[in-house]
């Protein structure tokens, strides 16, 4: 399973509880699309995740934005990810980085809220801030490989999911 978190915004831990906590420690690869806040929060997501691909965020220290990069690409499941924290330009500037980067899904944070658009040529995922949702659901991504692409389903930290879609 890959695992999808953002915009934690916390000064010394992960701040991950519930569904949330147990689907990053269950998860085989856990990407965090940026603004973890202070590096004790990124060593925190480290101590329960298997493994960690993160960005940095807008709000990220400067110790993070030298231990991660802006944005990264992965494969999982048979799909191609591309990961950023935002773009200039909204849904198009985020499919446009996708397309560049030959990806099938961008996960991308910064808005807080949980988003899962397959209408355009590349599908946005993001998986909502578990910790600060802002007015939003608060939420995760959990993804699974299955026959034909990648089941996406977003899920509170309740473990109530909300929205599910399979990605090809």
């Amino acid at each position: 399973m890959l695992v999808a978190v953002s915009d934690t915004h916390a000064r010394s831990d992960h701040k991950l509880t519930g569904r949330t906590l147990e689907a990053v420690r269950e998860a085989d690869v856990v990407v965090h699309a940026g603004d973890f806040n202070r590096e004790p929060v990124l060593d925190a997501f480290h101590d329960v995740a298997t493994e960690l691909r993160g960005v940095y965020g807008n709000t990220d220290s400067a110790a993070i934005r030298e231990r991660l990069p802006v944005a990264r690409t992965l494969e999982y499941g048979g799909l191609r990810f591309a990961v950023t924290h935002t773009r200039e330009g909204g849904p198009t500037a985020l499919s446009l980085f996708g397309r560049e980067r030959g990806a099938d899904v961008v996960v991308f944070g910064h808005s807080h809220r949980p988003t899962l658009d397959a209408s355009g040529p590349v599908t946005l995922l993001n998986p909502g801030s578990h910790a600060q949702p802002r007015g939003n659901r608060p939420g995760h991504a959990e993804l699974d490989a299955v026959a034909g692409g990648v089941r996406c389903r977003l899920v509170t930290p309740d473990g109530e999911v909300f929205e599910e879609r399979v990605v090809e």
